[in-house]
């Protein structure tokens, strides 16, 4: 997902079920690209009976479904606008060599959504899977929620709604734009609070039985939009969403406050969107700088809605907090991407961190996370930052 989306209460989705075996064995049928990590930041496991071994990109099931995807997904809400298609072939190419299987885009990309960009980066992505075979990839997109709201889509005119119309419209053209008869994860990119869950989770079902889509997920949803969805599928006999995509991160924990718990009860996976806290964890906006080209340096000079989402990342605590966190990465000997990766993926109901990159040298750092865990030493000096700076985005 994309901090794009209207969060109504700035909690983040949930996962859970790690298979290390299953992990094993999916890893050594990858192309995996290894990275040497200093022994006090990492916890491998010698033994390969060791049910918590892992090697390489690890793996993960989403929710309760029959899919397993790697614990790092390519987002691409920035292709067709901060990254050429070029470009964003070259970071695809990268990562899938590396052994990430499982990519995100949505019918809104690129972000800042605007009618003329409506659709360009899933026509990217299309273009790219037509160099691979189709079952080696797990794709994920999304439905526009509603635009009558704090934002308002892209698409359809700016008239987007989660409804039976809007739904199938909006499969239809992401399938035809991804050049593919289904996707693997079909997700609500919004939630909308006011209006019939029954109808938008019947449509989703629909598609499910169709063949369009194999499993559902939310996005940018609450508790009690998470609880309320379970429970209309569980009474009208729906699929259940296997998945939920909120933002979560180093500097924006909130997810763990109630959502965490609702997914380990529920069996419902977080794939967490923005794990460098929309850039700001790669320290680029310390000390006041303003990257040229760097986005919240664009949404800044935009104004309006931009703005104020760009003061809610880049501010007094969450600079702070970083400034803290690149220490604790370099005593370690790591980056602080790589840091803010690892520990994003680790959590118990988290199925894969989604990630994204505008220039393929960025890819590197994220893919150091792909088989490092942090040791107990580390999150114990995350955990003490978290502490001091409470809530950096609020």
């Amino acid at each position: 997902m994309s901090a794009e989306a209207a969060d109504p209460s700035s909690l983040d989705g949930a996962t859970l079920d790690q298979r290390g075996a299953v992990g094993l064995r999916n890893a050594q049928r990858m192309r995996i690209r290894r990275y040497a990590q200093p022994a006090t930041t990492l916890r491998r496991r010698e033994a390969r009976n060791d049910p918590k071994w892992d090697d390489g990109m690890q793996t993960k099931r989403l929710g309760k479904s029959a899919i397993a995807v790697s614990k790092i997904c390519m987002g691409t809400m920035t292709f067709g606008n901060q990254a050429d298609e070029t470009m964003a072939h070259r970071i695809l190419d990268k990562s899938f060599d590396a052994g990430i299987n499982f990519f995100d885009t949505a019918e809104n990309y690129p972000v800042p959504p605007k009618e003329e960009w409506a659709g360009v980066t899933e026509e990217i992505v299309g273009r790219w899977m037509k160099t691979k075979k189709r079952d080696a990839l797990i794709i994920a997109t999304k439905v526009c929620g509603p635009s009558h709201g704090w934002l308002r889509a892209s698409q359809r005119s700016g008239m987007t709604a989660l409804d039976r119309h809007n739904i199938v419209r909006a499969i239809e053209a992401s399938l035809k734009r991804l050049g593919t008869d289904y996707v693997d994860l079909y997700q609500t990119h919004w939630p909308d609070h006011g209006g019939r869950y029954e109808e938008a989770l019947g449509a989703m079902d629909d598609l499910i039985r169709e063949g369009k889509v194999r499993v559902v997920g939310c996005s940018n949803e609450t508790s009690w939009g998470l609880m309320n969805s379970l429970a209309v599928c569980d009474r009208e006999g729906f699929a259940r969403y296997d998945t939920i995509q909120n933002n979560f991160s180093l500097n924006n924990r909130r997810f763990e406050d109630e959502l965490a718990q609702v997914c380990r009860q529920e069996g419902v996976s977080l794939i967490p969107y923005s794990p460098l806290a929309g850039g700001v964890l790669s320290g680029k906006y310390q000390r006041g700088a303003r990257p040229e080209g760097a986005r919240f340096s664009n949404y800044l000079n935009i104004g309006g809605r931009q703005a104020v989402m760009a003061q809610r990342f880049v501010n007094e605590k969450s600079l702070a907090s970083t400034e803290r966190f690149a220490a604790i990465a370099a005593e370690a000997g790591i980056s602080i991407v790589t840091l803010a990766t690892a520990w994003s993926k680790q959590h118990d109901f988290v199925a894969s961190t989604i990630v994204g990159a505008t220039h393929e040298d960025q890819v590197d750092d994220i893919l150091a996370a792909g088989d490092l865990t942090l040791d107990a030493e580390v999150t114990k000096k995350i955990d003490a930052v978290t502490k001091e700076i409470l809530y950096p985005m609020g």
